[in-house]
């Protein structure tokens, strides 16, 4: 589990260890100096961090863990989620795991959209009952803001204002917004936020939803193997970023230490 936090700061002492004043997590920026990520063939953590993942368990497939458990934590700030008609907006990799994590909560219905169209097709391979591309069909979404909205939640995993607001009129009178995506400071249309009486809830990482990520994967209870675009030994890292930035061709990199 790449989060540590301290323990003693007023907001782990209230409970909430996910906001800590002094969180220690890999790869983060957060404190001075840096934390250093997980990009080493060697790592030390403390046995708090370290979350067994069973023997049977590929490494490939528990990687996906810290990702998975982003979006378990998504998920569970949404409420209940089964029997629900749920709108994902943007399906990069935050999207596509919360697509499964959402079908593994019992989603009813669950519509995607981005702008781009590979994400797209992965996303009915596992589990999207219908998908948008907003940016080639930009009046797809009529019919889902007809009559006040459709979806019961929405998933804001872009980080953009124009998503946002697809969301927002995708939504039902007293439904739910979680913002996953970061992008900064992006317009809300308040008018539709407060005549449709529609919560906007934000999201961060998670904390003990990575013990569940790593069960689920465990047990392969949910199959994260499709958004594997490639494995790619650590000697060419510059390679496997450019791949990773190109959304026409993967959707997740993996570094492989051997």
């Amino acid at each position: 589990n790449p989060s540590l936090a301290c323990g003693t700061c007023a907001l782990c002492q209230r409970g909430q260890p996910i906001h800590c004043l002094d969180m220690r997590f890999y790869g983060s920026a957060m404190r001075f100096p840096h934390v250093q990520g997980g990009f080493r063939e060697t790592l030390v953590c403390t046995e708090a961090q370290a979350v067994p993942t069973g023997q049977d368990t590929p490494a490939d497939l528990a990687a996906f863990a810290e990702p998975l458990a982003v979006c378990l934590h998504a998920v569970r700030r949404a409420g209940k989620i089964a029997g629900q008609r749920v709108l994902i907006t943007g399906c990069g990799p935050i999207g596509a795991l919360t697509i499964l994590a959402a079908h593994h909560a019992g989603a009813r219905e669950i519509i995607v959209t981005d702008i781009a169209s590979k994400p797209l097709q992965l996303a009915l391979r596992i589990g999207a009952d219908a998908v948008i591309n907003t940016k080639d069909a930009p009046d797809a979404l009529s019919p889902y803001t007809a009559h006040k909205g459709y979806a019961d939640i929405a998933f804001e995993a872009s980080g953009t204002g124009k998503a946002l607001a697809d969301a927002i009129a995708c939504v039902r009178p007293g439904g739910r917004i979680i913002q996953i995506g970061m992008g900064g400071e992006v317009p809300v249309p308040l008018n539709l936020m407060a005549s449709k009486e529609l919560e906007l809830a934000g999201t961060f990482r998670f904390y003990e939803e990575f013990e569940w990520a790593v069960d689920l994967l465990a047990r392969r209870a949910v199959d994260v193997a499709p958004l594997l675009s490639a494995a790619i030994p650590f000697r060419n890292a510059r390679a496997a970023f450019d791949l990773a930035s190109d959304r026409t061709q993967a959707m997740k990199v993996q570094l492989v230490f051997e």
